[in-house]
């Protein structure tokens, strides 16, 4: 574990006290996109799980979605109820997440935040999530997703 950056280090903590046991893996090169990613890992890229932060009425959300599609924000509002949902700035997704864009993981922040699936995700057997880096990646199922970040299951596309 040693070799993983240290938000990455952070994360496998988070994965080993969630009871999941899963190997998060170092890239090469940079996986920031779902087709960076799913290049990368060798799997299409609907199996990849981006962690989109958002802000739902001026809170913090995540959003793990299918990298196959965009999240439609008027969908993503109803399905939380929310009256406004816009994507959060850099600097958001930094303070709520302790990551950088495009290596967010699903957990491993400072404090939990309230967490929602994309239903597409459940079709595949094994779904890929960012680690803390943009060069680190890790395999789950949806039940493992579920089960760590406490996510609610709704349609965002």
């Amino acid at each position: 574990m040693s070799a993983l950056p240290e938000r990455s280090r952070l994360v496998q903590q988070h994965l080993d006290a969630g009871g999941v046991h899963t190997e998060i893996r170092v890239l090469p090169d940079s996986a920031r996109t779902a087709a960076e990613a799913a290049a990368a890992i060798g799997c299409d890229v609907t199996a990849i799980a981006n962690s989109l932060v958002f802000l739902a009425d001026g809170s913090p959300v995540l959003v793990m979605t299918s990298g196959g599609h965009r999240a439609d924000l008027a969908a993503l509002a109803l399905g939380i109820g929310a009256r406004e949902v816009v994507m959060a700035p850099a600097s958001v997704v930094r303070e709520s997440t302790g990551q950088a864009i495009g290596g967010v993981a699903p957990v491993g922040h400072p404090a939990p935040l309230r967490t929602y699936i994309d239903e597409s995700l459940s079709a595949h057997e094994e779904i890929w999530a960012a680690a803390g880096h943009p060069h680190t990646v890790m395999p789950l199922t949806f039940a493992s997703l579920q089960n760590l970040t406490h996510g609610t299951v709704i349609a965002v596309a």
